[in-house]
């Protein structure tokens, strides 16, 4: 009985090594699971979004490993990303935090905010207005904010808001030229967003820098995940399985 006890022992330990090995191997080299937790993407992305990123779309570089582990000294692999991909990032300035926005320069690029209108290498970004997005607080009230459709010059077509119109903070900028081996990144709610406008903050990303692309959400909520009694009411049923290509 002691021997049946130990093997059986044994087997569920090297069940679990072995589960945990997988599960390693897919967040690092396949799909890692990332959760949003503030507005800056919205409308494209929600807080309590819950979204898999493909870490092999650009390739692998030290901070697609675990806790940004030394081991790979450039970027392998490398596929350069493209104008329009939602992109996690870590944070330049500490390369630690994880950040989420849209890539909109690549290297050489020219970006200039000019009255609230993205300009792309000299020539303005259309963008046409459509329906109000409607913004509810949980404490129940709501807001409808200013929506446009942005298309960028390969087609790639989102949704932005302009909470404060066309003279926000950042809605007229210097022009910001891409250097080699970056890109530049802003968020779809462009008057709530910290991103590669603020220079001394975020600024350009090296590509090294790139987590990478993010493709489907997987769950969604209106609240605490925490809360499972309250899920009938906030789980958002909707945006699950949406794909963000």
């Amino acid at each position: 009985m002691s021997r049946s006890t130990d093997s059986s022992f044994r087997d569920t330990v090297k069940t679990v090594l072995y589960a945990i090995i997988i599960a390693l191997f897919v967040r690092t080299f396949a799909y890692e699971p990332f959760n949003i937790p503030s507005g800056s993407m919205i409308p494209t992305l929600l807080v309590g979004d819950y979204l898999f990123v493909s870490k092999f779309s650009y390739g692998y570089s030290r901070y697609s490993l675990p806790l940004g582990l030394p081991l790979i000294p450039d970027r392998v692999f490398f596929t350069q990303p493209k104008r329009g991909d939602v992109a996690v990032f870590k944070l330049p300035s500490d390369n630690k935090t994880d950040y989420i926005k849209r890539i909109i320069g690549l290297p050489g690029d020219k970006i200039q905010m000019i009255d609230g209108i993205l300009h792309l290498n000299g020539k303005a970004v259309p963008r046409k207005r459509t329906k109000d997005f409607i913004f509810r607080s949980r404490a129940g009230n709501s807001e409808r904010i200013p929506q446009f459709i942005e298309t960028l010059p390969n087609g790639r077509q989102y949704q932005i808001l302009e909470a404060d119109g066309n003279q926000g903070p950042l809605d007229n900028t210097p022009v910001y030229s891409v250097p080699k081996g970056h890109v530049f990144a802003m968020g779809d709610n462009r008057d709530q967003s910290k991103d590669s406008r603020f220079i001394n903050d975020v600024g350009f990303i090296p590509m090294n820098n790139l987590v990478g692309r993010a493709k489907v959400l997987f769950f969604s909520i209106d609240g605490s995940v925490w809360q499972f009694w309250k899920w009938p009411s906030t789980v958002r049923g909707s945006r699950i399985f949406n794909s963000l290509d």
